[in-house]
């Protein structure tokens, strides 16, 4: 069984540490459920305050609005899968085994882990596939980025880019392979749910994916 999992993360992400506090750990479990249930549009901290029987002042002294609650969400989850990544290739040594393993675990992430029995990662895997992209896609991505908001996915990202270099280390977009293998997870898992015209029938994404990485690096 895995440990469980604190991930520290970046202090400019909340203004008190909710996982320090009862409460703040009920936030963040009431938040992935919300988020889940109704999308980043519709959430507002007061529905989040009605739905945990809690107050919209007490919350408002952990996150300063709902962005940064979406990105310290967002970012517990990368931190959380590259925990994953790492366990599951810890003592292999094939390089195309550990791309598997590593491919592997990012697929399997919409499942729970029993290892973290604060958060449903079921819940908080789908508020990422259709909400990840808007912790970035706004005009403070730079001002957010300087302030290291986004250092968890830059990790992950940089784990897979060393897995995929030490199978080709000739290779001359490692980094652009490992963040696109990543986004494609996201974006295969969302069409299958959404968009089915734009994706393949059977389950087929560990395929795809460890099809798109060794065509690339051959």
């Amino acid at each position: 069984m895995l440990p469980t999992l604190r991930p520290d993360l970046n202090e400019r992400l909340y203004l008190r540490d909710p996982q320090g506090t009862d409460l703040g750990r009920r936030l963040l479990a009431a938040s992935v459920q919300l988020f889940d249930e109704i999308g980043f549009e519709s959430f507002t901290f007061k529905k989040l305050a009605q739905a945990m029987g809690s107050t919209e002042a007490s919350l408002y002294r952990y996150f300063e609005n709902k962005h940064r609650l979406l990105s310290y969400l967002v970012s517990w989850y990368w931190a959380w899968l590259r925990f994953r990544v790492q366990y599951a290739l810890h003592n292999v040594a094939d390089p195309r085994q550990r791309l598997r393993l590593a491919l592997t675990t990012v697929v399997e992430a919409s499942r729970d882990d029993p290892a973290t029995p604060d958060l449903d990662e079921a819940a908080l895997y789908r508020v990422v596939v259709a909400e990840a992209s808007k912790a970035y896609l706004t005009k403070g991505v730079d001002a957010d980025n300087q302030a290291g908001l986004f250092q968890e996915y830059k990790r992950l990202a940089a784990d897979l880019t060393q897995v995929l270099q030490a199978i080709n280390p000739t290779y001359a977009h490692p980094h652009a392979l490992a963040s696109t293998l990543l986004e494609a997870a996201r974006k295969q898992f969302f069409f299958a749910q959404h968009l089915p015209s734009l994706t393949d029938e059977g389950g087929h994404e560990l395929a795809f994916l460890e099809h798109l990485a060794l065509a690339a690096l051959a």
